[in-house]
This record gives C-alpha cells, structure tokens and sequence, in this order.
C-alpha cells in the first residue's frame, strides 16, 4: 500500500512534535509550569565545565534550558562565518576575544549593556559603550614547572623566559604549537608584543633547539611535565592548576617579562529571536555564581567579588599580564602562524586534536 509509510512517517512527526512541545515546559512545582525558552550557544569552554555552568544558570533561570553546541575556537568562527546569512546560534560563550573580535567587526553580534556593566573592569570588555562582548575570565601563560623531577637534574626554576634557553633545558620542553592552539598563539604573541618581531623570532630560533615537541593541545605540556619526564610546559594556569591539585612538586612560573594571556567571552549574536532569554545568560555570566565557578581554576575573572582565586594561584600573576594589544593579536594572527610553522613546523606531533579534553 503505497500511502501507508508516508502516513506512518506524518503520525511519527506529530508524535515527535507533540514530545517537543512537552518538554518545553517544566514543572517547578505544584500548579505551576513555565514554557522555557531554548537558547542555542556556541561555546569553547572546557567540555568537564559545561555541565556544571548549565546546571547553576538553569537553576537560576528556570524558564531557559541551554544547549551547547562545542567546538574549537576556529571552527566556531568558520561556523557563524558561514551562518551568517541564518544564524543558528543565539549566544557565543567561553570563546576567546581575539576570535570574537574578527566576528564583531563584520557585524555578527549585537550590543549589550549587561547588569554589573558598569563594575567590570574595562580590560574585560569589547570597545563601545555598550560594548558587543564581554569577558568572562582569563585564561593566562604559565610554564608548568617539574619542581622535584628537576633537582635531579640541576635544573633551577626559571625567571626569565631567556633561562629556557640554557643547553641544559635541550630536549626537556614541550610547548603548544600556536598553529592549532590559542594558548600557543598567546606565547608566541606576548615574546612580539615584548620585544618587537625580530628579537622575538631570534629568541624562538634558539628556544626551538631546546623544544622537544609541539603539542597540538594546550593543557598536554603540563601532563608530559608531570608524567613523561619533561621539565618545562609552556602552558596556562588553568591546566597548571589542575595538575598542582593532582600532584607536588609541579609549579606554576610567570616569567618575569610577563605571560600571554587572553579572554573567554561571550556575545549575542545579531538576529536571535530570544534577545531576553540570552541577555539574562549574559547577565548571568558576570554575576557571582558564574564568579564562583570560574574560581575553581581561574584568578582573573569577571564578578570578582563575589569569589576568590585558588589559593594556590600565583598573587602576583596580574602584574605579569602583558599590556595585549588584542587587535593586534587579531588581525597578525594568521601572518604569525604561517611564519612560525615555516620555521618550527617540523616538530609538531603528528595527528590531530582529538576530545577536547584539554583543548585551547
């Protein structure tokens, strides 16, 4: 009967649709039942955290069910990119600024003045008043530091980012390869934004030497450190945190030109149909109980009284945060990348980025 699976297939569709309907709305208590909004968000943010931000928003906000949608960075910029003419996306979160910024000038996202505006410090938002992104939190270089395992070796701590350079450092480090990370990127443009182009190539060629390997993840270094006989991680406090938590004997080192560091934000993208719902996600994302969870691991966060940095993290890490110029970083980025992996390119690991894990 050629009628009937086009029928089964409607009857299908209906049921599915009439399940879809239910589940938008969500009973919070005797009598009472709120339609809840779905918003859609494009996110980079750490896979293990995504759970526990969606839990604490949804509680406060018991009329919006967020779903994600995860990526790297740069396949979420192709993404919006190519969506731009419809997007799917309602929000962009826990995505790096020198991303966003490429996206806010052609026009991607929409302004917003979100409550706590006016307390944010104004390293931690886009340009404009209001501006058209927002930053979360920090995530900041470090070189994760195999304490123990070097006194073995006669390898002290070291201060300067040129200690690296030292022949007894040849084959103990590992660094991100900034081609396929941001936390590489964030090395590679601090050592330009310091000492200009030329004396910071000249500083790689000789640091090259030392390296062992790129990874193609930027939280892998301070696991090689801890498990693989490494000595130096060229990586971000987040990870070094992490690690410290698990393990002594690993330190978290700012050199003392100062480290590369750049901002998880968040935007509303121009043309969402739930400009309410993704402002309260927004608004949210500056207030003390997202303050509190980026405290876990961060020390540079928005809503930053509302929580405290982990005790262990370094007191001094503000003072040695660059002055990045994030336009700069932005619009040099993919000049920078082809001329690093031109000269460098031969030690990355081979494969490619697999689980996002450790991502950046």
């Amino acid at each position: 009967m050629p009628g009937r699976p086009s029928s089964t297939f409607a009857l299908g569709t209906v049921r599915r649709a009439a399940i879809a309907a239910a589940a938008a709305l969500f009973l919070v208590g005797p009598g009472t039942v709120f339609a809840q909004t779905e918003l859609i968000v494009y996110t980079a943010a750490d896979r293990g955290e995504l759970g526990r931000f969606k839990a604490a928003f949804e509680y406060d906000n018991k009329d919006i069910r967020i779903r994600w949608v995860r990526d790297l960075a740069e396949r979420i910029v192709e993404r919006l990119i190519a969506e731009k003419a419809a997007p799917k996306a309602d929000v962009v979160w826990g995505v790096a600024a020198t991303s966003l910024l490429r996206l806010a000038g052609e026009g991607h996202f929409q302004p917003y003045a979100a409550k706590g505006l006016k307390g944010l410090d104004v390293g931690l938002r886009g340009k404009g008043d209001p501006p058209v992104w927002i930053g979360q939190r920090a995530w900041v270089g470090a070189i994760c530091f195999n304490t123990a395992a070097a006194k073995k070796d006669g390898l002290a701590p070291p201060k300067s980012w040129h200690d690296l350079l030292d022949p007894t450092f040849k084959g103990k480090i590992v660094m991100p390869d900034p081609a396929s990370t941001r936390t590489g990127f964030l090395a590679v443009s601090a050592w330009i934004q310091l000492w200009g182009e030329a004396a910071a190539w000249a500083f790689m060629d000789r640091l090259h030497e030392n390296v062992a390997i790129y990874t193609r993840s930027g939280g892998k270094p301070c696991r090689l450190v801890l498990r693989n006989g490494y000595r130096a991680g060229l990586s971000f406090t987040y990870m070094a945190l992490r690690l410290k938590a698990e393990a002594d004997g690993i330190d978290i080192i700012a050199p003392e030109e100062g480290v590369g560091w750049d901002l998880e934000a968040t935007a509303i993208m121009r043309g969402t149909t739930k400009l309410d719902a993704a402002r309260k996600l927004v608004d949210w994302s500056i207030g003390g109980r997202a303050a509190r969870i980026y405290a876990r691991r961060h020390g540079v966060f928005a809503g930053g009284e509302a929580a405290k940095p982990p005790r262990v993290f370094p007191k001094d890490m503000r003072r040695h945060m660059i002055k990045n110029d994030f336009a700069w970083a932005a619009a040099n980025r993919l000049r920078i990348i082809a001329e690093w992996r031109r000269r460098y390119g031969g030690k990355v690991e081979p494969g490619g980025w697999r689980n996002g894990k450790e991502g950046r």
